[in-house]
C-alpha cells in the first residue's frame, strides 16, 4: 500500500515516521505562511491519501493557510470489525505521539487533530490516554460508527476536552452516529468551550463521498473562526 501511495503523490511529500516500534507513513504538505497543521487520520481500512476524506483535507486545507501531515493508522483485512480494531488503538497512540513530534520537530507547535470514523476512536483513545495538552483543537468525522451489536468499548471523552471541538456527520449518515449525536452534544456542551460546534454537512453519507470540497471548505472556515 505504501508504495503504491508514494507513487501516485502529486501534492506533498511521503515521509517514514516511527512510532518507537516500527516505521510507518506519513504524507506532509505544507502550507505557505501556514497559521499551524492539521493532523489527518483516516478511517477503517483505508489509507492516508484516501480519495474521499483524507486526499480532500490534506491538499484542501494546506491550499487555506494549514500544512497538513496525514498519517497511515493501523489497518486490519477488509472484514474486520470495530471490535478487532480496539486492540490496535494504543499502537494508534504512538503514531499520533510520532506525528506531533515530528510537526513539532519542524517548528510546528498549532497542531490540530483531524479524524474520520474509527480514526475518529483512535484519536479519543488518545485524548483518554494523553489529554489533549499537545492539540490546540480536535474535529471529529462521522464520531461513533461501530458495527452491529457492537457498542463502543468507552465514552468519547468530549466533557474533559480543553480545546475546541468540531463534530461533524454528513446528512445521510449511519444511524448510530445520527443517534449518538445528541450524547456528544451534552458532553461537549459539558466542557464549556465557547468554540466547539456541532455541524451536519447537507447531503453527504459517512464516507463524504464526492463532498470532499464542501467538507474542506467547513473544516477550514471553523478552524479560521478560531482565535
Amino acid at each position: 500500500m505504501a508504495s503504491e501511495i508514494r507513487d501516485s503523490i502529486l501534492d506533498g511529500e511521503v515521509v517514514t515516521l516511527n512510532d518507537g516500534k516500527q516505521d510507518f507513513m506519513g504524507i506532509l504538505t505544507p502550507a505557505e505562511q501556514a497559521r499551524g497543521a492539521v493532523i489527518i487520520l483516516h478511517g477503517r481500512g483505508y489509507h492516508p491519501d484516501w480519495e474521499d476524506v483524507a486526499h480532500p483535507l490534506r491538499v484542501g486545507l494546506a491550499a487555506k493557510g494549514w500544512t497538513t501531515l496525514s498519517l497511515q493508522m493501523p489497518v486490519l483485512e477488509k472484514e474486520a470489525t470495530y471490535y478487532a480494531y480496539v486492540p490496535l488503538f494504543a499502537n494508534a497512540d504512538r503514531r499520533i505521539d510520532a506525528g506531533i513530534a515530528f510537526l513539532k520537530q519542524k517548528g510546528i507547535n498549532t497542531i490540530v487533530l483531524a479524524a474520520h470514523s474509527c480514526g475518529a476512536h483512535m484519536a479519543m483513545n488518545w485524548v483518554v490516554s494523553k489529554g489533549d495538552g499537545a492539540i490546540a483543537a480536535y474535529i471529529g468525522m462521522g464520531m461513533g460508527a461501530t458495527d452491529y451489536n457492537q457498542d463502543m468499548v468507552q465514552t468519547f471523552p468530549l466533557d474533559k476536552m480543553k480545546v475546541p471541538v468540531l463534530d461533524l456527520y454528513g446528512e445521510k449518515e449511519y444511524p448510530q452516529v445520527i443517534k449518538t449525536a445528541g450524547e456528544r452534544q451534552s458532553l461537549m456542551q459539558k466542557a464549556g468551550n465557547p468554540h466547539s460546534k456541532q455541524m451536519v454537512l447537507p447531503e453527504a453519507d459517512h464516507y463524504f463521498k464526492e463532498k470532499g470540497e464542501e467538507l474542506t471548505a467547513v473544516v477550514a472556515t471553523w478552524l479560521n473562526s478560531l482565535p
